[in-house]
């Protein structure tokens, strides 16, 4: 019996031509800064099979600077962040370029005011957000607006959950914040209240509050190919979930490790956004805001807006002292692989179900 079977074997193996082995597939190297729905819609690609070809190996940073320079050295080639990196990136001589926007913050972010504490109070007062994030613009674009100017408070290099105690116990008269942790305070400072958020529409018109794709020049350069596909297969997976939320919002809450409730109150259970959460673009949406297609994106931003809010990044990050000197963003902007997409006949327009 064991020889009949080392015969059959034998007779499998040379039924199978030699000149047909299966192509092995090419990997793509992705990163997420942090934990974040918005992120993982290349892991729905995945799972789907909306990337034939290529293998996607992902990691999840939970450190955003550690992430940008894993980019910067090639050890991955694809990166999901904050679009606020861009003016930061060319000023370091960085061998990376932001090439799409994706998912504006639509309401996530906030500034929380202390109880009995009011906008003319804060001058020489403590103020959190974590040092070189977005919640560092959006306190000062408000500071700014009441007429306050940054170096009018004492900032405290604090995220979110790290500024709820200090909250409490009245250590600091404001802090950036987002969910769950807005909630703990309110509920635990009767007279906290929020003061602004990136629901508003002039928050909103700065473009700057937005999640955003990064890629390795040398990834563009050497496997455009690639680049292009991912690319597509970002906008694929967001088209999978509009049609399919409810199961979508299960696999990125499984892939997380959040609950689905808590992937809900983020990017909503509509297919396009969610108030007080965020707004996923359309692929044409994004296009728009790259300049490489016609028509206007949503929030008052121009065509071709991209340059202009990371301009505005640029001049409050030196205003904020995270940068020496005024860049030209259109060195940390390559809009051409959405232009590829847009010239290959691709577009996508959807809004909430």
């Amino acid at each position: 019996m064991k020889s009949q079977n080392i015969v059959l074997a034998a007779a499998t193996l040379l039924a199978v031509p030699a000149w047909s082995p299966a192509r092995a597939n090419e990997t793509i190297n992705f990163g997420m800064c942090v934990s974040w729905p918005s992120y993982v819609m290349l892991e729905v690609a995945r799972q789907k099979e909306l990337l034939p070809g290529y293998d996607l190996n992902i990691t999840n940073f939970e450190d955003p600077l550690g992430g940008h320079a894993a980019l910067a050295a090639g050890q991955i080639d694809v990166y999901g962040c904050t679009a606020d990196y861009i003016p930061v990136a060319v000023e370091a001589g960085l061998n990376v370029v932001n090439v799409a926007y994706h998912t504006p913050s639509y309401g996530v972010d906030h500034v929380i005011l202390a109880p009995g504490v009011e906008p003319g109070d804060l001058r020489g007062k403590k103020v959190a957000a974590p040092q070189a994030y977005i919640g560092q613009v959006l306190m000062g674009l408000w500071l700014a607006r009441e007429g306050i100017a940054p170096e009018d408070v004492t900032w405290v290099n604090l995220n979110a959950d790290e500024a709820v105690g200090p909250m409490l116990s009245r250590d600091l008269a404001a802090a950036y914040m987002y969910e769950p942790w807005i909630s703990r305070v309110l509920e635990a400072a009767p007279g906290a209240r929020s003061v602004v958020d990136t629901a508003d529409p002039e928050m909103l018109k700065t473009g700057i509050f937005v999640d955003a794709l990064f890629m390795n020049k040398d990834f563009i350069a050497n496997r455009r190919e690639a680049a292009v596909a991912v690319l597509k297969a970002d906008w694929d997976a967001r088209g999978y979930w509009h049609e399919n939320v409810e199961e979508t919002n299960g696999l990125v809450a499984k892939f997380l490790q959040w609950s689905v409730e808590d992937v809900n109150s983020v990017i909503g259970t509509n297919g396009k956004s969610l108030e007080g959460g965020t707004y996923l673009f359309d692929f044409d949406e994004a296009a728009r805001t790259c300049g490489v297609l016609e028509g206007e994106p949503p929030f008052g931003l121009p065509n071709g807006s991209m340059q202009s809010s990371a301009a505005l990044t640029n001049e409050w990050w030196v205003r904020l002292g995270v940068m020496k000197t005024t860049v030209d963003p259109a060195q940390g902007i390559d809009c051409s692989l959405m232009g590829d997409l847009v010239a290959q006949g691709y577009r996508q327009s959807f809004s909430a179900n």
